[in-house]
């Protein structure tokens, strides 16, 4: 729904309905992730994608048709083995979309939700796709301090909100399988088949954004930065020398902090900014500066990522150094350094292109490697 935030908010605030078609599980390789969404307008307007192009008519027609007065939908795309010409996925995977009519009077909480991320304020939305024809389509929005709608059956709400604030924490989207009214059926499973008894809720969280935290306000930062930002992470660049920690310098940042690393890195920890989403990018390759800061780092519970920038002899003497200051084994091996892929960087844009890979390689679960050396899907983690 973030795809399409805007102008579904403009019709919805005018009383207008327009179709929302929104993927709520991939299976094998697949082009978009969970809530990859798509929107047919009041004037047959287009806007959004659900699979870069291949099933989009398809869709398009079924908006069209719960306009008109149809119920919500659940289909699935994928590759036809008896016929070539069918609509369907050419990468070979499958989706599921749900497509429903959405309006103030469908969806009264939207304006709230609409609110909540535009204000970077965690909302999830719970949405039966999968039910009896009385509770297609129902919604419970869950907050962190409060609930609102329902799918018909408080005991089933109950379980369903605690569950969903799960997911929030997590920052996770997905379908969450029950009983008609209440105790889960099972858990979210590899399984295409989406038929059989019971209800099945996709819930679309909206958490903020994941941090990335760059310390060292050199011009590797600077680039690194533009790429953070560009993939979706809200980028603080953190500095003790008020000289270079500018935002004229770092422009690609949403926040520049003058600050020693090791106490602004604690001090975020301690009031329960740092999670395992949070990315910490240590470009400083100074040892007054990074020893002390990757004894915090490296001690963290809860860190996604920790890199260190420097050259193979920086890396020994700062490993030498960590480990005299007694990290332990166990601690030592989360830090990557030297940062990055190896793809032959050399301008700081590359280099960032670099860590940036390395990154997306370890949260996806890729390899690095060349596609054309390998085989099997191209996309990982797009079976849930």
């Amino acid at each position: 729904m973030r795809d399409v935030l805007d102008p579904l908010m403009s019709w919805w605030a005018e009383g207008k309905a327009s179709a929302l078609a929104t993927v709520v599980a991939t299976h094998r390789s697949a082009p978009r992730r969970p809530g990859a969404s798509m929107l047919v307008g009041p004037a047959a307007e287009a806007v959004g994608s659900v699979s870069g192009g291949c099933v989009e008519s398809a869709v398009y027609d079924l908006g069209q048709e719960v306009l008109a007065g149809a119920r919500p939908v659940l289909q699935r795309y994928g590759v036809s083995d008896t016929d070539a010409f069918a609509v369907g996925l050419t990468c070979g995977g499958t989706l599921d979309v749900f497509v429903e009519k959405v309006d103030p009077e469908t969806f009264p909480q939207l304006g709230e939700v609409a609110a909540a991320v535009r204000a970077r304020r965690p909302v999830a939305v719970a949405t039966v796709i999968v039910g009896p024809r009385e509770r297609l389509g129902r919604r419970l929005v869950v907050w962190p301090d409060r609930v609102a709608g329902g799918t018909g059956s408080d005991r089933l709400d109950g379980i369903l909100c605690q569950d969903a604030r799960g997911l929030l924490d997590a920052g996770r989207t997905g379908v969450l399988r029950y009983g008609t009214d209440g105790p889960c059926r099972s858990e979210d499973s590899e399984d295409p088949d989406v038929s059989g008894d019971g209800l099945e809720v996709f819930v679309e969280s909206f958490a903020p954004p994941p941090r990335m935290i760059v310390f060292g306000a050199i011009d590797f930062a600077a680039a690194l930065a533009r790429m953070g930002s560009f993939l979706g992470y809200r980028v603080t660049v953190c500095d003790a020398r008020p000289v270079f920690a500018t935002a004229d310098r770092l422009s690609g940042a949403d926040e520049v902090v003058v600050e020693w690393p090791h106490r602004y890195l604690q001090a975020e920890a301690e009031a329960g900014r740092i999670d395992g989403r949070t990315v910490i990018c240590v470009l400083t390759h100074d040892h007054k500066f990074d020893i002390p800061l990757l004894q915090v780092a490296l001690r963290l519970p809860d860190v996604g990522f920790i890199g260190a920038m420097g050259s193979r002899r920086t890396h020994r003497d700062r490993w030498n150094r960590l480990m005299e200051a007694r990290l332990t084994e166990t601690e030592l091996k989360r830090l990557s350094s030297p940062i990055g892929l190896d793809l032959g960087a050399r301008t700081p844009e590359e280099t960032a292109v670099s860590i940036a890979a390395e990154i997306i390689a370890l949260k996806s679960g890729g390899s690095g490697l060349r596609l054309t050396e390998r085989t099997g899907s191209i996309h990982h983690g797009f079976g849930r």
